[in-house]
Parts: C-alpha cells; sequence; structure tokens
C-alpha cells in the first residue's frame, strides 16, 4: 500500500488528472493516496476541478485520492456538502496502527464514492444548467442603423485636450438574420443604475491627487444582504463597465467611453457572493471594434486602428480581479475573415493574427469590409446561479499591455489597486464585449 506525505501541497496539486496519476518525487509510481499532514488548508485547484476530482478518485491498478480540504474548501472544490472537521478531513502518521492506516484508507474511498455521487447530480450543485450558446453570428461592415447618437453626451470640456468621444450605440444584421446591437445593450443605455462614484472623473472635475485624497465616506452602500458586510470596491474599466452582485445592479460606469474615469463601490453583502461585469471596449466604427488613433490628431493618426479593452478592480475583503476570475467573450473584430476565430470547446480564440495585445495585434487593412463574430449572451449571467463551470479562466496582462502607463485616473492609486491584475479574454484587442465573474467564499 502505498501512501505519499507532504507537510505542504503535492507539487502537481493543482495539475491536470494525467499528471495526477504520474510518479511524484518521494512516491513509488501511482501512489494509492496522496495525504497532506497540515492543518492549514491547501490552495484550491482550478475552478471545475470538481469533475475530475470525482471522476479520478479510483483508478484499477494504481488509484488517487486526494484529500486535504477543511470545510470552507470543501464547498468551494466539490460544490456540495461535506462533514468535515476543520483542517486536514484524513491524515495518516507514523505512529498509526496499520488497522488505523487501513481505516482512514477506507474512508478515504468511501469519501471518494460520496463526492462521485454528489457530483452525478446533475453538473454544480447550486448551479443552473449550462445555457452559454456557442452559435456564431457574422456580421461584415459597420451598422447602418443608429439608434443612439451619443448616450453620454453632458461632459463639458475643461481643457482643449481631453479625449472626448461620441458614445454611440447601433444595429447591425447578421448573416443569419439576428439583429445586433453594437457595441453591445448595455444598463446606461437604458437609464438603469445606480451610476458609479467617481474616483476619478475628469468630466466631473473629480481628481484626488492621490491615494490619501481619496475619501469613500459619502459614497452610497448598495444592500444586497440586510446583514451582510459593508465591502468598499475601486474600479478601472477600458471602457465601460455594469457590475452586478448576486444578480443585482450595484455600479453602471457613468462614462462609457472616454475620457478615461474610474469608480468606488460600495455594498453589503454575506458570503458567499458572486460578481459579475459586463465590460465593453466602446468602438466608434460601429460593428467592427475599430476607432480613430492616436489623439489628439496628428499625421499618425488611423481612423481605423482597432482599440484594447481591460479591467481591474480590488475590494476590501481582499478580493482582486486575476486569473482565477472567468472571462468569456461575445463579439470579436475587426477580421479579416469570420474563420480567422477558432473555437476550441468553449473557448473563442484567435490564435494566428499576430499578438494578443498592442503593438503585436494585427492591424487588418479590410477597413469597412472588415468582418465580425459575434456570440449570443446568455440569460441570468449576473445570477449567483449562472453555470460558468465551463468558461475559461481570465487573462491577466500588464499596465504596459493595456497602455495605462500614463492614465492618472489609475496611475495616481496605486495603494487602491495592489495586488490587483488586468485582466481580460484571451486577445485585449479583438475581444470587444466580454463578461467577467467571480464567486468570492
Amino acid at each position: 500500500m502505498n501512501v505519499c506525505r507532504w507537510g505542504k501541497a503535492p507539487p502537481h496539486y493543482a495539475a491536470t488528472p494525467g499528471n495526477l496519476a504520474a510518479p511524484v518525487a518521494g512516491c513509488r509510481a501511482r501512489p494509492l493516496l496522496f495525504l497532506i499532514e497540515d492543518k492549514q488548508a491547501p490552495p484550491p485547484p482550478p475552478q471545475g476541478a470538481a469533475r475530475w476530482f470525482s471522476r479520478w478518485w479510483l483508478r484499477l491498478a494504481g488509484s488517487v485520492v486526494i484529500l486535504a480540504l477543511n470545510k470552507e474548501r470543501a464547498g468551494r472544490v466539490f460544490a456540495c456538502p461535506v462533514n468535515l472537521s476543520l483542517g486536514v478531513a484524513i491524515m495518516l502518521n507514523t505512529t498509526q496502527s496499520r488497522f488505523t492506516a487501513a481505516r482512514n484508507i477506507a474512508m478515504a474511498i468511501s469519501f471518494g464514492a460520496i463526492v462521485a455521487g454528489c457530483q452525478s447530480m446533475g453538473g454544480e450543485a447550486g448551479l443552473d444548467p449550462d445555457n452559454t450558446s456557442y452559435k456564431r453570428m457574422v456580421t461584415q461592415g459597420q451598422a447602418t442603423r443608429v439608434i443612439a447618437e451619443n448616450i453620454y453626451a453632458d461632459c463639458p470640456r475643461h481643457d482643449p485636450k481631453m479625449n472626448i468621444r461620441r458614445s454611440a450605440v447601433g444595429q447591425i444584421t447578421a448573416t443569419d438574420g439576428t439583429v445586433i446591437t453594437v457595441p453591445a445593450e448595455t444598463a446606461l443605455q437604458k437609464g438603469l443604475g445606480p451610476k458609479s462614484y467617481d474616483l476619478y472623473n475628469e468630466c466631473n472635475q473629480v481628481l484626488p491627487a492621490n491615494s490619501s485624497a481619496v475619501s469613500t465616506a459619502n459614497v452610497p452602500v448598495i444592500e444586497v444582504d440586510a446583514d451582510g458586510e459593508v465591502i468598499t470596491g475601486y474600479i478601472v474599466a477600458d471602457n465601460y463597465y455594469e457590475m452586478y452582485v448576486n444578480g443585482k445592479l450595484v455600479s453602471v460606469d457613468n462614462t462609457p467611453y472616454t475620457p478615461f474615469n474610474s469608480a468606488i463601490v460600495k455594498f453589503r453583502v454575506k458570503r458567499p457572493y458572486t460578481l459579475a461585469f459586463l465590460l465593453v471596449d466602446w468602438d466608434e466604427k460601429l460593428g467592427l471594434g475599430m476607432e480613430q488613433f492616436p489623439v489628439p490628431v496628428t499625421a499618425n493618426t488611423s481612423q481605423w486602428y482597432p482599440g484594447d479593452g481591460g479591467l481591474i478592480a480590488r475590494f476590501s475583503d481582499g478580493t482582486m480581479t486575476d486569473a482565477t476570475w472567468k472571462a468569456q467573450t461575445f463579439y470579436i473584430a475587426p477580421l479579416m475573415d469570420p474563420k480567422e476565430v477558432v473555437e476550441h470547446g468553449n473557448v473563442h480564440d484567435t490564435p494566428n493574427l499576430g499578438g494578443r495585445t498592442h503593438p503585436f495585434a494585427r492591424k487588418p487593412p479590410c477597413e469597412d469590409k472588415c468582418y465580425a463574430v459575434h456570440y449570443p449572451i446568455p440569460a441570468n449571467w449576473q445570477s449567483p446561479r449562472f453555470n460558468d463551470t465551463n468558461w475559461p479562466r481570465a487573462w491577466e496582462f500588464t499596465d504596459q499591455e493595456i497602455g495605462v502607463t500614463n492614465l492618472p485616473a489609475y496611475t495616481r492609486y496605486p495603494e487602491l489597486f495592489a495586488g490587483a491584475r488586468w485582466i481580460w479574454t484571451q486577445n485585449l484587442v479583438l475581444d470587444n464585449v466580454v463578461i467577467a465573474r467571480k464567486t468570492v467564499r
């Protein structure tokens, strides 16, 4: 009987199922049981790991069982109620009798059976069935119908150098007859709120010099749970965001395009809770994901420049944007050909178009003849019950890749965003409408 012990998580704790069955240093090949002899909870495995944990809990000719969960982590990994004492679920040590060791291994196998049974109940417990549609819709050229000339027309020009752009909304018809709103249907266009509270905003002349000059005293608290804790967050989105907590709209970006702004949000909620963001990289060439750049206009300015997006947020309970979030894209442009978007299961990728960030991303010469690929935004994506199990992880990007090293709405306040990462889907330039989600436990 082969048992391997670690004081910490095994080195391949977050590896793939194939690697789990591979030989490990210090153990004979394919050990029966991995045990973590540490009362500290190990780091959580990747989201979605519950499925393969339960599927791989028993392998003939060398099975694998990993048990190192406390109560909180058990709910996260297996999405199923598990009655475990705080600390290590099952622990073997060198002083245990053979009877005790055999009993604990039997308990491990029984626990694996319980987890497998829990997972066989159909999807992740507590979540709705996966309703994300991967049907692609293709459009070509600019939107011919403008349904809103400018949904943010009241920004006074305090400075001639202010980068103020028109925030238009249009509609375009796909090749299958579907009418699509571009760049997206938003809460701001519908007049829904509450609108974001300014951290930095040139239009409203809210311009704190640094983090110590920022006050959150007057930020309204949006109540999600009456008996929850108050959480404060700081947000920068390129360009537009709307934020939901457990399905409730708590903040709508008051500046959908430019000038670049940043926001503060407060909400009262109990754990676990789910954050969900709709993110839009606004476009001036509606339906094509392109804009005029750079501005002010010079001889080098392009009228057909592919913009890029990004989100960074940090919250007072320690939650922050990083690669643990889920992110899916729903509008990809500009493209020379719709076939440039490759679907790898639930991932919409553009792997052969140069880089994923500026200046490496391809700038197609097709201009108003370019294509776009769209996907339906699923119903109830804001809900904590929404099933994002099959969504890809968010990608992390640097300040330099996002292009915000001289953006005062962000760079003035490094302490407020400390530790957070810019996130988006896999192509920062071509992915124009993104939904990002995170469940906080």
